[in-house]
């Protein structure tokens, strides 16, 4: 099995966010011939890293995107980046669930002709909100990589021809996104996403700061005694097992969504549009009527977290939006890692 490169940032590296793909599997059926008549022709077709915006980019659903891709694939291209639906690799939970910091298998550069490549940046921007989201997930066209998208990873879990199951997985540095049709009942996005940026959080530059002032904005609105019950210090796991959701009956940190005035909830109301502000409309209107099925805004707590890497100018190292089937988990120092999980809580 091979190892993806190490993360592209020193506090990244203890987190589990590498691939149990196998791609051993791949080699058994090519020599090196086929391999150096495939990087030959590869080399040819390499352009420039890709730009703000897609220069093709139509508004197709981001599914019928990915059939367009997944028929584009020649047979070796498909033994490197098509995998069964419930594939695990060298683990045991579904590696289409996972998240990731880093491509998992062969990266885009290695594996896409120079049309697959902008027909992936015209799915990733199918499953953006438009021109301010693209800028989002793409941290200002430059994927938080000096490689830009192509030392990213594009995969496909399942078949996405007819009615089937299937899941479009994209990973790179500080970001997992996925669209899958919802082949996932219940949950959003299709699984836990991550996303990030290298630029400490409180900075104009971090392309997500307005979600740090946003939030900052509502703990200048709550009251002595309500910001008492907000501040949890220390601060909440950074990993990619942030994203299970707590154990029931467990007292959630922070204050509560039902302890707040009117004006208040509209303040975290609007915290939640805008860490949804990246994302396509189905994708935000999914999310809100899982909230709203589990028990809507009452039942969400915010929580502000504060630590040794704190300051008055930066108040919180972390800050999390958490209740029933939900959690978002922003970390703000050193810089941004932010976790999501969004899942319908049943019922028994």
């Amino acid at each position: 099995m091979n190892t993806p490169a190490d993360p592209y940032c020193h506090d990244c590296a203890g987190a589990p966010l590498r691939s149990a793909l196998d791609r051993r599997r791949f080699f058994r059926f090519l020599g090196a011939a086929a391999l150096g008549s495939l990087a030959s022709r590869l080399l040819l077709e390499e352009a420039n890293a890709a730009p703000l915006r897609p220069a093709n980019h139509q508004p197709k659903a981001s599914e019928e995107l990915v059939r367009e891709f997944h028929a584009s694939l020649n047979p070796f291209q498909r033994q490197q980046l098509v995998f069964p639906w419930d594939y695990a690799g060298a683990g045991t939970a579904p590696a289409r669930l996972g998240v990731y910091n880093t491509a998992i298998g062969k990266a885009i550069g290695e594996t896409c002709t120079k049309t697959q490549r902008e027909l992936i940046e015209r799915i990733m921007m199918s499953m953006s909100s438009g021109d301010d989201g693209w800028r989002k997930i793409t941290r200002n066209g430059g994927w938080d990589t000096d490689d830009g998208i192509l030392s990213c990873g594009a995969y496909i879990f399942g078949d996405p021809e007819g009615d089937r199951k299937f899941s479009f997985l994209f990973t790179g540095h500080h970001l997992t996104m996925r669209c899958d049709g919802n082949s996932e009942p219940n949950t959003a996005f299709g699984g836990p996403i991550f996303y990030g940026h290298i630029v400490n959080g409180y900075s104009g530059r971090n392309v997500f700061n307005e979600q740090t002032l946003k939030v900052m904005s509502v703990y200048e609105a709550l009251n002595a005694d309500q910001q008492k019950h907000a501040v949890v210090d220390g601060h909440p796991a950074n990993r990619a097992d942030t994203v299970f959701f707590p154990t029931e009956g467990r007292e959630l940190p922070g204050i509560s969504g039902s302890d707040l005035s009117a004006d208040q909830k509209g303040l975290i109301e609007g915290v939640l549009k805008d860490v949804l502000s990246p994302y396509r409309e189905e994708d935000v209107a999914e999310v809100m009527d899982i909230v709203r099925a589990n028990g809507g805004m009452e039942k969400i707590h915010l929580a502000f977290y504060r630590d040794t890497e704190t300051s008055e100018k930066e108040p919180w190292s972390y800050w999390r939006l958490e209740g029933p089937g939900f959690l978002w988990n922003f970390r703000v120092l050193p810089h941004v890692h932010t976790y999501v999980s969004v899942a319908k809580v049943t019922e028994g």
